[in-house]
């Protein structure tokens, strides 16, 4: 399977209990789980993260088979961790056949619903999105897809939950950070769109009718990241030193080729094995947000 420049390969959560996370993703969202164990200690340290070595990680897979995969490392939560207030990665949107069927059935398998379906305004009615949270505190976004923006390709679920179409990066510099996808990444700038984000003025206590700027990054028509303006009262995302971020804190990406990715690497690029990586070079970066962006080589 052809693998494009800048395609979401994966998401990684943590988790304070891997158990009953993975039962909840697999049981109720229907992903399959393809791997599990213990975190490689090289692995870790690759993400600058080397206190995770050893922790219970799971790897999941969309039944489509769609090359992107839902990793879960358990960790303890961080009692100062609260979601969609802190820089980094805020959620991972996926793209599911029946956005309605979800509230019926999310709650009991330990997701929290904050965000019921409603369709969008000030935007072109592409997806109906819903948003819960799981249990690391995960934002996990349910879009069904209803039609294309212009522009931009929106992917219809062949499965339940499919893959992850949309990573949303909360940054202290939107410009910034969109200029280093660009120029690192050899990714394109999307158009803006202003409008109430209710996930947002909800979570800073702000009037509903508040309005905030996201910018995509995409490749060609495949959108990939949503950089999103915060309030000025976003902090740095509380972890333990040594430690992945809590919630939502990697996201992988396929690049054709890691040479040449103006980035500076925490440890140098390697081959693995094993799900997402299936023989290929990867390494991770930080990004000018200071979020951790896993960079996976597929060629041309």
């Amino acid at each position: 399977m052809s693998i494009a420049h800048g395609t979401i390969m994966g998401g990684l959560s943590t988790v304070p209990n891997l158990e009953r996370a993975s039962n909840g993703y697999r049981d109720c969202l229907g992903l399959e789980v393809v791997e599990q164990g213990e975190l490689p200690a090289d692995l870790a340290a690759s993400w600058g993260c080397a206190g995770n070595a050893g922790a219970p990680y799971a790897v999941l897979r969309p039944t489509s088979g769609e090359p992107c995969w839902f990793r879960l490392v358990e960790q303890e939560t961080h009692s100062d961790f609260k979601p969609t207030r802190s820089y980094g990665w805020a959620a991972f949107e996926c793209t599911v056949e029946d956005v309605w069927h979800w509230p019926k059935v999310v709650e009991d398998a330990g997701f929290m619903i904050v965000g019921p379906p409603k369709k969008l305004e000030n935007i072109e009615p592409a997806f109906i999105p819903m948003q819960v949270l799981g249990t690391g505190q995960e934002m996990v976004y349910l879009n069904q897809v209803l039609n294309d923006m212009p522009g931009t390709d929106l992917p219809r679920a062949a499965s339940p939950v499919d893959r992850i179409f949309i990573v949303v990066l909360a940054t202290p510099d939107r410009e910034a950070s969109l200029d280093w996808y660009s120029q690192r990444l050899g990714l394109a700038r999307g158009a803006d769109y202003t409008l109430p984000y209710s996930m947002i003025n909800n979570a800073f206590g702000l009037p509903a009718d508040t309005l905030t700027t996201i910018t995509m990054v995409q490749q060609d028509r495949m959108p990939i990241v949503e950089v999103d303006d915060y309030p000025s009262e976003t902090i740095e995302r509380p972890r333990t030193l040594g430690q992945l971020p809590p919630g939502n804190a990697l996201v992988s990406l396929a690049v054709r080729d890691l040479d040449s990715c103006d980035v500076e690497w925490i440890t140098p690029p390697i081959q693995r094995e094993g799900a997402l990586y299936e023989g290929r070079r990867c390494a991770t970066t930080i990004g000018a947000g200071g979020e951790l962006v896993e960079l996976i080589e597929v060629g041309d």
